[in-house]
Formats: C-alpha cells, structure tokens, sequence
C-alpha cells in the first residue's frame, strides 16, 4: 500500500508543474514545496522530487533565455518604426526581413520549447505512477 500512495504522490509531484500556467513561478514553487514536504517519507519521492524540480527550473531558464532574444528583436523594430529616421543601410541589404525571420523563429521555438516540456512532464507523470524512475532530458542538476 505505501508503494502505491508514493506512486501517487510523485505522479503528483510532477504534474503540480501546471501550476505555473495559473500563477508566476507556479511550476517551479508548487513542486519544491510538494517535494519538501514529502521527501523524507522515501527515497522514491525525494529522487522524484529533485528531477522535476531541476527539469523545472531549467527549462524555464531555456525559455526565458529565448523569449528575451525574441523581446529584444521585437522591440528593435517596434522603435525602429518609430524612430522616423530613414536609415539607408537597412534597405540596401534588408535588415528588415532578417530580424523578422530572427524573431519568427525563435518565438517559434519558445512555443515548441514549451510543447515539449507539456509532453515531457505527462510522460514523467505516467512514469512515476507506474513506480518508475524518469529522467528528464536537457536537465540542468542544480538540486543534486
């Protein structure tokens, strides 16, 4: 019985990740504070708990990191279309089209980035509750 209750409680662990589409910071404060207060029932739960926590804060650093590229192109052109000066380097070999397709790009990528890591917790989530260990990809170990 106690295997099945940690079972339940890791797929919680990790699926508390979704609270961060309700409340800022919500994916990495909901998991730590379930993880703090249940990794000392078993080793189960607390090696549950740094994985989703490092999985976490890692690919918020990945998509804070491209959204802030993508903020930064964006507002170069918003104030370049403001500016009123005609700046004739831009025309000759089309800045314009490039910073675009820069800033296309990578909010592509931020929506993909954020796919993947919609995936990647359901597929911990299904893991855990099945009484297995599930390591993230791309996960920085800041909690060892």
């Amino acid at each position: 019985m106690q295997q099945n209750n940690d079972n339940t409680n890791a797929f919680l662990l990790h699926v508390s990740a979704f609270a961060g589409y309700l409340f800022p910071l919500g994916s990495i404060i909901t998991p730590l504070i379930i993880w703090q207060t249940l990794k000392d029932k078993s080793q189960f739960l607390n090696t549950h708990g740094k994985e989703a926590i490092n999985f976490n804060i890692s690919f918020g650093l990945y998509i804070f990191l491209l959204s802030t590229s993508v903020f930064s192109f964006f507002t170069g052109n918003i104030l370049g279309l403001f500016n009123g000066i005609d700046i004739d380097f831009r025309d000759t070999y089309s800045y314009d089209g490039l910073f675009s397709l820069w800033g296309i790009g990578s909010l592509s990528l931020v929506g993909i980035i954020s796919l993947i890591k919609v995936a990647l917790i359901i597929i911990a989530a299904i893991k855990a509750n099945k009484g297995e260990v599930y390591n993230y990809p791309f996960t920085i170990n800041f909690i060892k």
